[in-house]
């Protein structure tokens, strides 16, 4: 029995990614919605950072009315704020985006320890604190939409709608044997990550399979993603996988989300199987869902759009 087989059997909780996993290597071919172009560089040079009471740096953009409903942007494993500049043109203008580099990230700092969802959302916490916010909807991506889930559980009073985009319930407790099949042959990601070493080469074949996608993303984007993710230290990189990218917890932990949320998904996501979307929509039947055909594990990179027009209909109800 395989390890991933093992660890399911034993406690339901598979070990899988959540962060960029390798996508289909398929050419590259034009978006059916082109992006907005933006200047990442004025973008990353927003960046502001404040010290929280908890002793960490965090690193954040704060933009869009500040009388504007506010809403937390979350990103997924190595990436960083600017995971969302694909996005923001087309959200609604009325919004207060709070746009964070989360611990061990970006700009924000690269503690020693502690990488649990907990330790990432209680810093959302005190940075809507320092902000002087009350109240927040939080849209989270892969990583990010667990820690979205965790932030909802956990103060529900300052949690207003949530969208989790590319998240998980975990995997089922009674597997079919195609479900088996797919975690067997499943990219083994965890092997992969350990054994890079300092210094992360952002161009080595590794880290351009890692930040591919099976439709088109502008390749500056890319190539800037992967130059923040190698700059992860990676004895950062594998404590994050280990101790906040995993699903050990989040079923028994869901009946606790009672906010308004919308589920997205890529239908060809190759990391949020059926299998793991199949538990989220099961243990939130009242959540909206949508998901986007032919498209991979950043739908909001792909059709950035299309995806824009869901959230802020869902966010303007």
């Amino acid at each position: 029995m395989s390890t991933i087989r093992l660890a399911a059997w034993l406690s339901c909780m598979v070990w899988i990614s959540v962060g960029l996993m390798p996508q289909s290597m398929a050419a590259p071919h034009p978006a059916s919605d082109p992006q907005s172009a933006i200047d990442l560089d004025r973008f990353d040079s927003r960046k502001t950072s404040t010290k929280l009471p908890n002793g960490e740096t965090l690193a954040y953009i704060d933009m869009g009315p500040h009388t504007g409903r506010p809403v937390l942007l979350v990103h997924g494993y190595t990436d960083s704020a600017r995971d969302w500049v694909p996005l923001i043109p087309y959200l609604a203008k009325n919004l207060r985006l709070i746009v964070v580099d989360l611990r061990g990230h970006g700009l924000s700092s690269k503690p020693e320890c502690c990488y649990s969802r907990y330790d990432f959302a209680y810093d959302l916490k005190l940075l809507l604190d320092h902000l002087g916010i009350q109240r927040a909807d939080v849209v989270g991506h892969s990583l990010g939409s667990m820690i979205a889930q965790n932030f909802g559980e956990t103060w529900p009073d300052r949690t207003g709608r949530l969208v989790l985009i590319s998240s998980t319930g975990g995997p089922s407790c009674t597997p079919t044997k195609e479900e088996l099949r797919q975690r067997e042959t499943a990219f083994d990601y965890r092997g992969a990550i350990r054994g890079l070493r300092d210094p992360i080469d952002p161009n080595s074949k590794f880290m351009v399979v890692w930040w591919s996608s099976p439709t088109f993303v502008d390749p500056d984007f890319l190539r800037r993603q992967r130059e923040d993710a190698a700059k992860i230290p990676a004895r950062v990189s594998l404590a994050i996988l280990d101790q906040g990218v995993n699903m050990a917890g989040l079923q028994s932990m869901l009946p606790l989300l009672t906010e308004p949320t919308l589920l997205i998904w890529g239908e060809n996501d190759p990391i949020m199987l059926p299998e793991y979307r199949k538990t989220l929509m099961a243990a939130m039947p009242s959540a909206q869902v949508k998901v986007f055909p032919g498209l991979g594990h950043n739908p909001f990179w792909e059709a950035p759009r299309d995806v824009a027009a869901v959230v802020n209909g869902f966010l303007a109800q």
